[in-house]
């Protein structure tokens, strides 16, 4: 079968892949960061739109991808329209901040929404609050800085952890007082895939009763659906998983180094996985 394409402006959208090599052990994959252009989220809207037109061709002609899946929330609201209508015969997932999800878990009724500016400020986001957020409070941070942050983490220094750390802990306080009594936030949504990679870090600062949401496991789900695998089993194969090397192919438009730190740090993938490549 032919790869499933996934891209991002960075490594962030590893998390989704996470998602998907769980739920599709036997499929391959390749992965394009496209870190020289990143962070997604404090450009325009219309560079968004044409660096993600650029990886879907890219994705399309080399790789003859099987579906697309855009593991950024930003390129999500920019492009994803554009791109249905352009590859309308190719199957397309993207990820939007889990905003109905979180009105269903919340009890207090008070949610928070981290996530980039462009997202925050997107129509599709607004809708998304408009469609499934009524009757919940929403509180909702833009958080400029974390994630070219946790970009640029994959050294691991200790410089770079604090300053997620001093990150973290500004926009948490800036959304309000977190906690189970009324009025106070208890379910928080991460929306972008990078702050998936600094759960620890929120959780630390939050507390153990505020729920963290994600959409990895529904993007992964939704993926199966669109290429007709049955839900609930690995693959419609049988047989072993692939190894790292047949089934992931991970490329970046940026430093080869920080993806292979980030591939060994967050997958456990080997650096033969990836590769470094331009997309015009």
């Amino acid at each position: 079968m032919a790869p499933v394409g996934v891209f991002d402006s960075g490594v962030g959208g590893l998390s989704v892949l996470q998602a998907l090599r769980r739920a599709m052990p036997q499929a391959r994959f390749v992965y394009v960061a496209d870190s020289a252009y990143s962070p997604y989220g404090e450009k325009t809207a219309a560079f968004v739109q044409a660096r993600s037109h650029a990886i879907a061709r890219f994705l399309q002609t080399h790789y003859g991808i099987a579906a697309l899946v855009v593991a950024c929330n930003t390129a999500t609201a920019a492009a994803a329209e554009s791109l249905r209508q352009d590859w309308h015969s190719l199957p397309l997932v993207g990820v939007e901040p889990a905003i109905k999800p979180a009105a269903q878990l919340s009890r207090t009724g008070h949610i928070g929404v981290m996530a980039t500016r462009g997202t925050v400020h997107s129509a599709r986001f607004a809708r998304l609050l408009h469609d499934f957020g009524q009757g919940a409070h929403w509180h909702v941070q833009a958080c400029d800085g974390l994630a070219a942050a946790i970009e640029n983490s994959t050294a691991a220094t200790l410089l770079e952890d604090e300053k997620i750390r001093a990150l973290c802990a500004h926009y948490t306080s800036a959304l309000g007082q977190f906690g189970l009594k009324n009025g106070q936030i208890d379910t928080l949504v991460l929306g972008c895939t990078h702050y998936v990679f600094v759960r620890d870090t929120l959780r630390a600062l939050l507390g153990p009763d505020v729920q963290l949401v994600d959409t990895g496991d529904a993007v992964a789900r939704q993926t199966q659906r669109l290429l007709g695998w049955p839900q609930g089993r690995a693959d419609e194969h049988e047989g072993a998983p692939l190894s790292p090397a047949q089934h992931m192919q991970l490329l970046t438009t940026g430093s080869l180094p920080a993806l292979q730190r980030a591939a060994q740090r967050w997958l456990g993938l080997p650096a033969g996985c990836c590769a470094q490549v331009q997309v015009d």
